[in-house]
């Protein structure tokens, strides 16, 4: 029997009324094993009026129990968080290791939002003139919504309603619909961890329940992770609307590396940075810049890599990169690869022919390597969000630079060398939101945020950290002047010397 994944509105499960389904498919094998529920724009409204009641407790709620909900629910995670591994294997098709992985980095934001109560904290100046104080203080938006995207199922939604309920929000989560059942058994732990009903709710659905969540005047602020032509749109129609709006978009991240560079961990780096999660991540390394005449061998030594990789399901201990998501994104993926000798590229590894024993309706594909691939390459250009890493090759380190600030993309990027004022040189040059210097992936940790520029980045606030609490709070000042009690009118007494 088929499972169907319904929405969550209110604290509990709410079925789908609108008679449309989405289906959810085992990528490993290709068969269909879920339905899930699209929303129509009354369960979205639904879900939004749930959000907006529960907000005028919420929103008045004390930080101490909010953290203190939100410990409960970190515990929970960690203790299930093998089981929503094996959900995000079963739909997205990412290996076991993969998955707990993205568990352990959504925790680090939920451990943010456990001490939400430092960020907080307001201002005070006082004395600004006779007996006048000015305090700044921050508050919550109201309902706000979140789009997320398949890559990472858990860990992306957790970049985002942690820090917003913590803030005192009340959040509409619309996930993606291709593998949506992590998502529910994350509601499910926050409401096991005593968060009040309406607080937290899910929506599935396509463009219905997304541009309704953008025009509905009830939401203040839309937060979305995706590619860069619907961040565009995002920004652009919920901008439109009034709201608040920070849309993370795509990327085509580059990786320096220069002459002097250890090769053996420039290799290591880029096969992992390139190939980990089939590459379906929008931090993968998805470019190497080789400078000068070591991009022989270092080529070389990632092909030598590159294929110890061992594909397979998901669910086996024994893989190392699993299938992609759909059958049509492994055919788009392929393209690029098939075309790529017409476009001047050298084809050193192609992995458009790969299959998996036993498992061969799976959504397969094999690493692919292009060696000397040129700037006006499809290639290049595009972000194909699988296991194709592109090689380019210049002279000098200008040249490379002058590639990477060139890509309207400006996510991540990174240089190995072992010379720091190269590094230096390089991390105040390059036109990017996010620099490794030796680190491939350079993702920020919790308590700093993570977000783009250019094409990568609508909007004026990076998700999580710093930017995430400010996003998802509004500031204040207020001015007070208290006449001094010394003043009071003639005939009340309260007891103040008059002698001041």
């Amino acid at each position: 029997m088929t499972k169907i994944v319904n929405h969550w509105i209110g604290g509990k499960t709410a079925e789908g009324a609108s008679g449309t389904y989405g289906p959810v498919t085992n990528p490993a094998t290709g068969e269909v094993t879920t339905k899930v529920a699209f929303a129509s724009v009354e369960e979205v409204d639904a879900a939004v009026a749930a959000a907006k009641e529960a907000f005028l407790s919420w929103g008045q709620s004390s930080l101490a129990t909010r953290t203190s909900i939100l410990f409960r629910f970190r515990a929970l995670l960690d203790a299930h968080r093998d089981e929503i591994a094996e959900l995000i294997t079963a739909e997205h098709g990412k290996v076991h290791s993969d998955a707990l992985g993205e568990v352990a980095r959504g925790l680090e934001i939920v451990d943010l939002a456990c001490g939400i109560s430092v960020q907080l904290k307001g201002e005070l100046s006082t004395q600004v003139a006779s007996r006048v104080d000015v305090a700044s203080i921050r508050q919550p938006l109201g309902v706000v919504a979140g789009i997320t995207p398949f890559n990472f199922p858990a860990m992306v939604p957790m970049w985002m309603f942690p820090l917003a309920i913590a803030c005192g929000n009340t959040f509409v989560l619309k996930p993606s619909e291709k593998d949506p059942s992590a998502s529910i058994r994350l509601a499910e732990l926050l409401a096991e961890a005593g968060l009040p009903d309406g607080v937290f709710n899910i929506v599935h659905g396509d463009k219905v329940a997304v541009d309704r969540l953008l025009e509905h005047p009830d939401v203040k602020a839309v937060s979305f992770v995706g590619s860069t032509p619907i961040a565009r749109y995002i920004h652009t129609t919920a901008s439109a609307n009034g709201k608040r709006v920070q849309a993370l978009g795509g990327a085509k991240n580059h990786m320096l590396v220069l002459p002097d560079a250890d090769l053996d961990a420039a290799a290591d780096a880029a096969v992992s940075a390139a190939y980990g999660s089939a590459g379906e991540r929008c931090m993968a390394i998805s470019a190497v810049v080789a400078v000068g005449a070591i991009g022989d061998e270092l080529v070389e030594k990632i092909r030598e890599r590159a294929e110890k990789i061992k594909i397979g399901p998901g669910d086996d201990p024994t893989s190392e990169m699993g299938p992609l998501i759909t059958k049509a994104h492994r055919d788009k993926v392929a393209s690029y690869v098939a075309g790529a000798a017409d476009e001047g590229a050298e084809v050193v590894l192609d992995g458009t022919g790969y299959t998996v024993d036993g498992h061969e309706d799976g959504h397969w594909i094999g690493i692919s390597l292009l060696d000397r691939v040129p700037t006006s390459a499809k290639a290049y250009q595009d972000e194909i969000f699988g296991p194709v890493l592109c090689v380019l090759r210049t002279e000098t380190y200008e040249e490379a630079l002058e590639i990477v600030n060139s890509s309207p993309f400006g996510n991540g990027t990174a240089i190995f060398t072992r010379d720091g004022g190269a590094a230096r040189r390089f991390q105040l040059e390059v036109e990017a939101g996010m620099v490794g210097v030796n680190v491939p992936i350079p993702v920020p940790v919790g308590y700093h945020s993570f977000g783009g520029w250019k094409d990568s980045l609508f909007g004026d606030h990076h998700i999580y950290g710093n930017d995430g609490t400010h996003f998802y709070t509004r500031g204040k000042v207020v001015t007070t002047r208290w006449p001094d009690p010394a003043d009071a009118p003639a005939g009340v007494d309260l007891g103040f010397p008059r002698n001041h």
